[in-house]
């Protein structure tokens, strides 16, 4: 991440979680409510763009152009004298699609240290929403999937909050979990 100094005060929340969990949905809301800005997520603009039969490359590609996006985002947030900035996902996301689709991932994900402040693990609790670009929608494709992303927070020991319930419930839940957490 850009540098900063720890009495900037800028927080980085990132939305962490298998498709379909309505992060793009509650990154929209918490945006407007913190009045901040919310960074895209480029791999479905990739995906919209190219297909989504891609590769490990490709994957290296959308995790580092993600990045890219994040770092800019927070060093405007940071200029702005911001309190935080929202990213729709990250790499550590993309590290788990590698995951899932060829059951590794790329030497480039071991590196990553870009890390958010906090991270918003939002649960499969909501039904599975096909929009044309989704490819895990059975329930246990959909759990490990879950199972995978919560185990990279772990492994990275990065502060996360685990973000349950529809509607105004999860976007309670994410207003508690910043407000603890940052």
């Amino acid at each position: 991440m850009a540098a900063r100094s720890e009495s900037d005060g800028m927080k980085r929340i990132c939305l962490h979680g298998p498709e379909s969990t309505g992060k793009s949905t509650l990154g929209t809301r918490l945006a407007a409510h913190f009045g901040c800005e919310v960074v895209p997520e480029y791999g479905r603009a990739y995906c919209e763009a190219h297909g989504t039969d891609i590769g490990m490359a490709e994957l290296v590609h959308i995790a580092e152009a993600q990045h890219a996006m994040n770092r800019g985002a927070a060093i405007r947030a940071s200029e702005l004298g911001a309190p935080l900035v929202l990213f729709d996902t990250d790499p550590l996301i993309t590290e788990v699609w590698a995951q899932m689709m060829f059951g590794q991932s790329d030497p480039w994900f071991e590196t990553f240290e870009g890390y958010a402040d906090l991270y918003l693990l939002l649960d499969i609790d909501l039904p599975f929403v096909d929009d044309g670009l989704r490819v895990y929608a059975k329930r246990d494709e959909r759990r490990h999937f879950f199972e995978l992303c919560k185990a990279e927070l772990i492994d990275r020991k990065v502060a996360f909050a685990l973000i349950q319930g529809e509607g105004d419930m999860r976007f309670r839940a994410a207003l508690e979990a910043i407000a603890a957490h940052c």
